[in-house]
């Protein structure tokens, strides 16, 4: 089989199987070890009978059995940086890079340059938020928090590779740092958001392959935030900078946990580039 014509089989079987028929290209070229102008350019080269064999499998794993292309590949993109991925911790998303950049430009405006920072990541699965934000922001002293152990043993393989400084802690959400003392001026998190009564309307990607533990949050979503924002005066320092990826349509009620814990802070909900509100974040000073 030449590489075009598994291309092709994989495109026809993955859309009867109502999946992204792109998903082929990505299984085989990371197979390859080629990138895409290169699997183009050698369109008409042989695969090898262990080639076909693994593509094949790989391509009904996604198809029939919903692994998550990213599951299978063992990795995805994040703000330009490979991070390792698996059944235990969610897949990286686009959101969440808008999260970071539009938090690395309030830190500009918010703080001095020769100002030191403490900042954590709640329900840092991966590490993506904390070892992004240890990476972009070098002097930063960065801590991540997750329940799962499992988690963060992903996130430290990921901060290890990736060579960013930052501090696990086990545990639910600002606890560890509440029994620690410990004081940040820049709190991020992406927690889990989905309404219990959505499972049922969840991808089969999703629901039978991410870690729940990381996706519902009570009935209407908003657990996670409300014991956030209640606890955040016992871990933010005088001048913070908090800042929540939410679910579309979440945004004002979340701004407004946020407000009634500190009445005097500016608090705003962001829209992603599809214009969908995902994100809000609020700068308290003393």
């Amino acid at each position: 089989m030449k590489v075009y014509e598994a291309l092709r089989w994989a495109s026809s079987f993955l859309r009867e199987n109502g999946r992204d028929e792109n998903a082929g290209e990505w299984l085989l070229m990371n197979q390859l070890g080629l990138s895409r102008a290169q699997m183009l350019a050698n369109m008409h080269d042989e695969l090898t009978e262990e080639e076909e064999a693994i593509f094949i499998k790989d391509v009904k794993k996604h198809g029939i059995e919903a692994v998550p292309v990213q599951h299978i590949i063992g990795s995805e993109e994040f703000y330009g940086r490979t991070f390792l991925v698996n059944g235990d911790v969610l897949i990286p998303r686009p959101e969440t890079e808008e999260l970071i950049f539009h938090a690395l430009a309030k830190l500009k405006k918010l703080f001095n340059p020769e100002e030191k920072l403490d900042m954590a990541d709640i329900g840092t699965g991966s590490g993506i938020i904390a070892i992004t934000m240890a990476l972009e922001c070098p002097g930063m002293k960065v801590t991540a928090v997750d329940l799962s152990e499992k988690a963060l043993k992903q996130a430290a393989e990921n901060a290890q590779r990736l060579q960013a400084e930052v501090a696990f802690l086990q545990g639910d959400l600002l606890k560890p740092l509440i029994d620690a003392g410990k004081r940040v001026n820049v709190l991020l998190s992406n927690p889990p958001y989905i309404p219990e009564s959505d499972h049922a309307i969840l991808s089969d990607v999703v629901k039978n392959h991410e870690p729940h533990l990381a996706l519902f949050a009570g009935n209407d979503g908003l657990d996670c935030y409300r014991q956030i924002t209640s606890d955040l005066p016992s871990v933010l320092a005088d001048k913070a900078l908090v800042g929540f990826e939410v679910g579309a349509g979440q945004g004002e009620q979340v701004a407004e946990l946020m407000q009634a814990v500190y009445p005097e802070a500016h608090v705003e909900v962001l829209f992603d580039i599809n214009g969908k509100d995902r994100m809000v974040f609020g700068e308290i000073k003393s």
